[in-house]
C-alpha cells in the first residue's frame, strides 16, 4: 500500500491508503475517496479545479508540467509548489507525501 496524506481546505488532515498496483491519477483517488474536488473537466487538464498543493513530498512532484503551468497560470492562489491532481499519477515514490487541497469545493 502507498500511504498519504490529504490536507482539506478546513486544515484536517486525513490518511489514504492506496494499493501499490492501481492505475489512477490523485484527481481520481480524492473523489474516490470523498474529499471534494470539482475537477470539472474531467482530468485533462484543461480547468484546473483539482489544484492541489504539495507540501511534503519528493522534489520531482513540486514541478509542473507546461500544461499544468499553462492552466496554473489563471489561478490567484497558485504557487511554485502547485500542481493539478488530474496530473500526478500515482507511484510508489508518493509513499508519505502531504498534499493540500486547493480552490472551491
Amino acid at each position: 500500500m502507498i500511504n498519504i496524506t490529504i490536507e482539506d481546505r478546513d486544515g484536517s488532515r486525513r490518511p489514504v491508503e492506496i494499493p501499490e498496483d492501481i492505475s489512477l491519477s490523485l484527481m481520481e483517488i480524492l473523489k474516490a475517496s470523498d474529499h471534494h474536488v470539482l475537477a470539472t473537466c474531467g482530468g485533462m487538464a484543461l480547468c484546473a479545479t483539482c489544484h492541489v498543493q504539495v507540501l511534503e513530498g519528493p522534489e520531482k512532484y513540486f514541478h509542473a508540467t507546461s500544461t499544468e503551468l499553462d492552466m496554473l497560470d489563471t489561478l490567484p492562489d497558485a504557487g511554485y509548489d502547485s500542481r493539478l491532481a488530474c496530473q500526478l499519477r500515482i507511484s510508489k515514490d508518493m509513499e508519505g507525501m502531504v498534499f493540500r487541497i486547493r480552490g472551491e469545493a
